[in-house]
């Protein structure tokens, strides 16, 4: 669920904004000094020692601050290992397994609207072409028009290889038209209203779920998943991810 994503969020900033107080304190008693450059100067050495140590053992204020300190750091390290605890691929909340579509599965059926409001229906494509079915976040942001239009650029590569490219983010249907027109997209968009079928495939969020995932899944002609990439940062790398695995499957044949 979004909102059980997003909370993780909230958390580390309320919980982060009292330890960037209580550290701010501490820095200026450690390092004897009332100027608020300390917070952003790159040294540390003594502040750790201050931290795990006990560098002014007659200093109350130093003492006070440095448990406060300690407090909210350790309460952080908490929090930080429970959100990759519970973001593991068992949902601890509801008790049952995520789902996570992987190399081996069988892709789900889920019919989508395209960008011309054609609903597609993936079981139709299943037994006739394989398939490059990638994730992006949002339409005509920075990396997903890079991506967008590296899969248009090499477009002929997968006609060769029997390879139907389908995109997939939240966008409405008119986002995804825009989106088409304005770059020239020679492939199908589908609008994945409520994020059913991200959910469906378990593709990851990022920055504690304030960010869509980028997941690539290249599907046989029997609807069995190949090869997935999984990088946020590295949108070109999807399309040569891709050649390469529907080459893997043109020479398996």
């Amino acid at each position: 669920m979004q909102w059980l994503e997003n909370i993780w969020l909230i958390l580390f900033m309320v919980w982060g904004l009292p330890l960037g107080y209580y550290r701010s304190r501490f820095r200026k008693t450690v390092y004897q000094t009332d100027r608020w450059l300390i917070n952003i100067k790159p040294v540390f050495i003594r502040e750790i020692k201050g931290l795990l140590g006990n560098i002014y053992p007659d200093n109350t204020l130093y003492i006070r601050q440095r448990n406060f300190y300690r407090f909210y750091l350790s309460v952080y390290f908490i929090l930080f290992f429970l959100y990759f605890f519970f973001n593991s691929d068992i949902n601890l909340f509801s008790g049952n397994s995520m789902n996570k579509i992987d190399i081996g599965s069988r892709i789900p059926a889920f019919t989508l609207p395209d960008q011309n409001g054609r609903m597609i229906d993936i079981s139709a494509i299943i037994g006739k072409k394989n398939m490059v079915i990638y994730f992006y976040p949002k339409d005509d942001s920075p990396g997903c028009t890079k991506e967008a239009c590296s899969f248009r650029d090499q477009y002929e590569i997968f006609r060769m290889a029997d390879a139907e490219i389908i995109g997939i983010s939240s966008d409405n249907v008119e986002s995804h038209k825009q989106f088409a027109k304005k770059h020239n997209l020679n492939y199908i968009l589908l609008s994945d209203d409520g994020n059913k079928v991200r959910n469906l495939f378990g593709v990851p969020s990022n920055l504690f779920g304030l960010i869509a995932g980028r997941v690539t899944y290249i599907v046989d002609k029997q609807g069995i998943v190949v090869h997935t990439f999984n990088s946020q940062m590295q949108a070109e790398k999807h399309i040569e991810e891709s050649i390469k695995a529907l080459k893997n499957i043109s020479d398996g044949n």
